[in-house]
């Protein structure tokens, strides 16, 4: 954790919940000699487990409270929803791929987490129970899918990496009144690409 804490990160709950969760669970046994490495590691159908200080930078743009309802987009590997899940949030996860899908149920099943699950089209959101108070999308977007912003909470906030597939801007988008939003630039990142019909539509 230290190594995190030298990064930048500062949010004492956010460090101990990652250094609590057994991240070689998220990954293939061939790569557990390097599940704690602070880097990207491959998982199945060409998507990866992000590093985890990108999931501790986006999680803490994210000023998730212990109760609140948080929209993730691209379950993955599921170890972002672990941490969220650590923190008290209500986890509801997108995930295009069934396989990853019912694979992140059964390990954080296992973990003693619970959290809603989905396979669909993340860029849609999952309007059935938005409002949110959070919502995370750990994927690169060519523009902010009007539907995410659409379903946040008034005072919500929205973390998303967008630009090219190359390279993206880490934004967060605090919705402040009914058709009120403010937006703030961070980083750059490179995810894999959202795909969906308000993201890359292939």
């Amino acid at each position: 954790m230290e190594e995190l804490r030298d990064k930048g990160i500062k949010d004492e709950a956010i460090l101990a919940a990652i250094g609590k969760i057994p991240r070689h669970k998220f990954v293939d046994s061939a790569l557990w000699n390097r599940a704690y490495e602070d880097s990207a590691l491959p998982i199945e159908l060409g998507q990866t487990i992000s590093q985890p200080f990108t999931v501790a930078s986006q999680t803490e743009l994210m000023k998730v409270q212990r109760g609140d309802k948080v929209l993730e987009i691209g379950t993955g590997s599921g170890y972002q929803c672990a941490v969220l899940c650590e923190l008290g949030a209500k986890v509801y996860s997108v995930e295009r791929h069934r396989e990853l899908t019912e694979r992140a149920r059964k390990i954080l099943h296992e973990l003693g987490y619970r959290a809603m699950f989905k396979c669909g089209d993340g860029s849609l959101g999952w309007s059935a129970y938005a409002p949110y108070d959070a919502i995370v999308v750990t994927a690169g977007a060519p523009v902010i899918p009007e539907e995410l912003r659409e379903q946040l909470a008034i005072g919500g906030r929205l973390v998303i990496p967008v630009g090219d597939e190359e390279r993206q801007l880490m934004m967060r988008i605090i919705r402040t009144g009914e058709e009120e939003f403010e937006q703030e630039n961070f980083a750059h990142y490179k995810f894999v690409p959202l795909i969906g019909k308000q993201g890359w539509g292939r």
